[in-house]
């Protein structure tokens, strides 16, 4: 099986085989984004920070399958060390904190945290008495409109850039996770990383698009941005990059977005029309009859809609059992293998995309593995009133039932 995907562009120097690995999302760094991903595994080491409610963090390097304990035992180290007043490790908690303000208290004997961390969630630790006080990191909340990398970059730069990425992302994911992610359940999981963090990227870019339409704040330019954003789907659906197509669609069909209903208005005709192809290839009716059909004709390499697949999976386990009468239900194992074999199947050749070198190749390159996002709904829909107050469609309409432009 190939190892990388081939592209006409500069070749990069592949990082070192043994190295502390940075947490996708959670550690940001330049060139730790712009290198070739590689799978992680629950013994790598990893650095990410862990903040204080006052804001303040300490960077810890810990196992990815880490325990709550380990953690807590790592920052209660680096903590001896700082000045902070003696005896306040003692009783430490370890909480995750999301965007929106929820909190969630994580047990000493939870393990594998950090893959299961949100988009914009952070781990802080605490004394019980400072848990009522705990708040999100300020840049989480802080909302700067205006136009962002987005909009100078070309949707053909962009989706192949998506599709570069996420064919890394998804050649690390091993087969077995997939059946471990949903035959293990939230308990017992210690190979899933690489699947977790493909996840999370995916909920990742469907926040992203919403995120850079409703912070455009000039109507023109917003209808212009849905226009690209529609582009880049179809670009990736041409890839047969599945995933970023159903994200990005995804994106547009936020309620935020979609009730900017005078942007929608200043969409061509043609764009609508593609827009209704997009969301009725992505309707769940008929057990996603559209999205099966499509893939059902794609020759590899393709990235499927992940999320689907781990959906048939739970569909066979918990659809029959794994033992009947003390007797193994080999027709149930043969179904789930033979998912299995189409995950491989989807990669059986390697991805070969177009990608000239360009002065703007790395920014590109850069901006589309580390994406900033709102992934707070409430603020979302504050960005959107403000933008179009008063202009939201009655409860039951669509935009899609306003008239076509001539």
């Amino acid at each position: 099986m190939p190892s990388c995907v081939h592209a006409r562009i500069p070749e990069e120097s592949q990082p070192p085989s043994k190295q502390v690995k940075p947490l996708f999302r959670h550690f940001r760094r330049i060139d730790s984004c712009l290198q070739t991903r590689v799978a992680f595994r629950g013994s790598d080491e990893i650095f990410c920070r862990v903040y204080m409610p006052d804001h303040s963090y300490v960077t810890i390097r810990s196992r990815l399958s880490a325990s709550v304990q380990d953690i807590l035992g790592s920052v209660t180290e680096k903590l001896q060390y700082s000045e902070e007043p003696a005896g306040r490790e003692d009783s430490l908690i370890l909480v995750a904190v999301a965007s929106s303000g929820e909190k969630v208290l994580l047990q000493p004997h939870e393990d594998c945290v950090f893959t299961t961390l949100g988009i914009n969630s952070h781990l802080f630790a605490c004394t019980r008495d400072s848990y009522e006080a705990l708040v999100p990191l300020p840049e989480e909340i802080q909302v700067s409109p205006g136009d962002t990398e987005i909009h100078r970059v070309e949707p053909e730069d962009v989706a192949n850039h998506l599709t570069a990425f996420h064919w890394e992302l998804f050649r690390c994911v091993h087969e077995l996770e997939f059946v471990d992610y949903v035959f293990h359940g939230e308990r017992g999981r210690r190979e899933t990383a690489n699947l977790e963090l493909l996840l999370q990227r995916c909920s990742e870019v469907t926040h992203w698009v919403a995120t850079e339409v409703l912070l455009c704040e000039a109507p023109g330019k917003r209808a212009q941005l849905l226009k690209k954003f529609i582009k880049i789907a179809a670009i990736c659906k041409q890839n047969q990059d599945l995933l970023s197509f159903y994200a990005v669609v995804m994106g547009l069909d936020n309620a935020a977005v979609s009730r900017l209903r005078l942007t929608w208005e200043k969409l061509p005709g043609k764009f609508k029309n593609l827009f209704r192809k997009f969301e009725n290839l992505t309707d769940p009716c008929r057990n996603h009859k559209s999205y099966r059909e499509v893939i059902s004709k794609m020759k590899p390499p393709v990235i499927p809609f992940v999320p689907l697949v781990l959906k048939d999976l739970t569909f066979l386990h918990e659809g029959s059992k794994t033992l009947v009468d003390g007797l193994v239900n080999i027709e149930k194992l043969h179904s789930v293998a033979e998912k299995v074999r189409t995950i491989r199947r989807y990669r059986s050749r390697p991805l070969c995309l177009d990608m000239e070198a360009s002065p703007h190749h790395l920014q590109t390159k850069a901006y589309v593995r580390q994406f900033q996002v709102i992934d707070n709904q409430n603020l979302l829909f504050e960005l959107s009133y403000k933008l179009e107050a008063n202009t939201s469609r009655p409860m039951g309409r669509s935009w899609l039932d306003l008239p076509l432009d001539s």
